[in-house]
């Protein structure tokens, strides 16, 4: 069974749930009003291979509370995405033991794959 990560208010997230033909064998947790859990989270990350891989630098307080002249570690990516959560790239499709993260046309492509 697959999982989508999403937010209900991201066109993108909602173009790509609609792309993927989300049925009922796909699981949807909106981010905003069902939280990820730090399990759900660190699940993604052995999975994806780290957090950085699933933080988004395109959140709007990235730049406005000044991370990008920080030097983040693991643990400040873990933190500020159970934080605000504009900082997980969106959407996640886990399925299969596999992650796509973010809406590039190649990770969803490969998410379309994995989901046949």
């Amino acid at each position: 069974m697959a999982k989508i990560y999403y937010l209900k208010n991201c066109s993108t997230c909602k173009r790509i749930i609609d792309e993927l033909g989300a049925h009922s064998s796909i699981e949807l947790q909106n981010i905003r009003e069902d939280k990820i859990t730090e399990d759900q989270l660190d699940e993604m990350a052995k999975i994806a291979g780290s957090y950085e891989k699933l933080f988004s630098r395109r959140a709007m307080k990235y730049k406005s509370m000044g991370l990008a002249e920080k030097d983040l570690k693991e643990s400040d990516y873990k933190s500020l995405i159970l934080a605000e959560d504009t900082f997980l790239k969106r959407p996640v499709i886990v399925t299969n033991d596999k992650i796509f993260v973010g809406s590039a046309k190649k990770e969803i492509e490969a998410a379309k794959e994995a989901m046949k």
